[in-house]
């Protein structure tokens, strides 16, 4: 039998039924889900000095069920504030843990940029 398969971002009713049935975000705010997305936040208190490359760490542990794969994108305020999102963005299907970033401050004025624990970094999307 010939399965069709789709490849698109599920939207937030999706989403919610997914992580209810699976667990994919723990622990899971309902005030961080955004559009069709969930906002990870930081695990820890990070500063980037000008040019320094640091891995910064989901505070929440994902699970991607086998039928998924999930897609990160940085907040565009740290774009703006000359943060630079570094690595790939796919998270592999049945991947279970923390989701790290790696970030690079590049920002014009050269200053120290810091990120505080809880912050909201990354969309995920599923």
């Amino acid at each position: 039998m010939n399965k069709r398969f789709a490849m698109c971002v599920i939207g937030k009713n999706q989403l919610v039924s997914l992580i209810k049935a699976h667990k994919c975000i723990h622990p899971f705010d309902y005030g961080l889900l955004d559009g069709d997305g969930y906002v990870l936040t930081v695990k820890e208190e990070r500063t980037l000095h000008y040019l320094e490359h640091q891995n910064l760490v989901s505070n929440e542990v994902v699970f991607t069920p086998p039928e998924f794969v999930a897609h990160l994108t940085a907040k565009s305020k740290y774009g703006r504030m000359g943060l630079s999102f570094l690595n790939a963005a796919k998270v592999h299907s049945g991947f279970i843990g923390r989701l790290a970033l790696e970030l690079v401050n590049l920002s014009n004025e050269r200053q120290p940029i810091t990120i505080k624990r809880g912050d909201p970094l990354m969309h995920i999307e599923f």
